[in-house]
């Protein structure tokens, strides 16, 4: 099978989707497949079932697309300066990967986006780092060779890339944001390439 970066994430006003997708083509850019997968919905009513395949976008990621990939982009909206539930849902389940080192030593990188500029992009970033210190992975910032994370007037930090979608998620994402992304998704293949070439 031919290695492949997995970009993972939840969205809920379509901003973090588009940041995965950023940073997807940051990889591809460096020659690297990708596959981009996303969580359902979590919902207070137990009997309600999301149905295996989502009715549109992107699918949703299963335990052995996680196991399989030789590198991971985690990505959330800003839920209180923490990844969303539904994120922390599926990593909740991930037990079994642990137990048997599945993502030892594979890079791994987080991004976020948040409403306003102090919604807590980076305690959010910083909230998706434990699991993935736990699976043994190995963590990735941007690098401050960028020259965008010194420009940018919304979104962006060492930590991951970030974006301000505004109080009412209708900001677009500004080309210092695109760039930070499509940069992590870069840095991200290119340590999976060095790390995988044998």
């Amino acid at each position: 099978m031919q290695p492949y970066i997995l970009v993972l994430y939840y969205s809920k006003s379509g901003a973090t989707k588009e940041m995965a997708h950023l940073i997807a083509d940051g990889i591809e850019r460096q020659g690297m497949a990708v596959k981009i997968r996303t969580v359902p919905e979590l919902t207070t009513v137990v009997k309600d079932v999301a149905p295996a395949v989502p009715e549109e976008g992107d699918i949703y990621c299963t335990l052995d697309d996680l196991a399989d990939c030789a590198g991971l982009a985690l990505g959330s909206p800003t839920r209180f300066g923490n990844m969303a539930s539904e994120l922390k849902y599926f990593l909740d389940q991930t037990t079994g990967l642990w137990i048997n080192g599945a993502l030892h030593g594979k890079p791994a990188c987080v991004f976020t986006s948040t409403g306003a500029m102090h919604g807590g992009q980076e305690a959010t970033l910083l909230s998706m780092l434990p699991p993935l210190f736990h699976h043994g992975m190995l963590i990735l910032g941007i690098s401050n060779d960028v020259a965008a994370l010194s420009h940018t007037k919304t979104g962006g930090t060492p930590y991951g890339a970030s974006h301000v979608s505004g109080a009412r998620h209708d900001q677009p994402i500004s080309q210092d944001e695109r760039t930070l992304c499509i940069e992590q998704g870069k840095r991200l293949a290119e340590v999976v390439k060095k790390l995988n070439c044998n």
